[in-house]
């Protein structure tokens, strides 16, 4: 099941939920502004390639007022901070079982289709293969 983070008044996060609605792939919604379990934010920090780094808003006026500095932080503080101010990540941050897109390209969200849709993608025959596959739902 994909998985997206955002909060309502990102335009980035909006592109990433219609990208997934107009590619009818199922998701599960998660807003950042109500909060974020630990459990998640470990299933996301172990999706990343560079840890912390890949997902903190370092331009984010929040992460410039609190001032602290995440690169001395043991998990555990980091953890407990991101917790308090889930506003600190970039967004949207969207996640399946293997992979994570941290902020909205449309190039790379593509990974989240299915092999056989990105394999006919690539082959030009996508839109004809879109129309019937639809046509075989209706």
């Amino acid at each position: 099941m994909i998985k997206l983070y955002l909060t309502s008044s990102c335009g980035s996060c909006r592109k990433a939920r219609k990208w997934l609605i107009d590619n009818q792939l199922e998701y599960q919604e998660i807003n950042l502004a109500t909060g974020l379990n630990r459990a998640s934010l470990i299933e996301i920090l172990s999706l990343t390639d560079g840890g912390t780094g890949d997902i903190l808003s370092v331009q984010s006026d929040l992460y410039k007022e609190l001032n602290l500095d995440f690169s001395k932080m043991r998990l555990e503080q980091f953890l407990k901070t991101i917790e308090a101010y889930p506003l600190l990540l970039k967004r949207p941050i969207i996640i399946d079982e293997n992979n994570i897109q941290v902020g909205f390209n449309e190039d790379d969200i593509r990974k989240f289709l299915p092999r056989e849709f990105r394999e006919i993608q690539r082959s030009g025959a996508y839109s004809v293969f879109l129309k019937q596959w639809l046509e075989s739902l209706a």
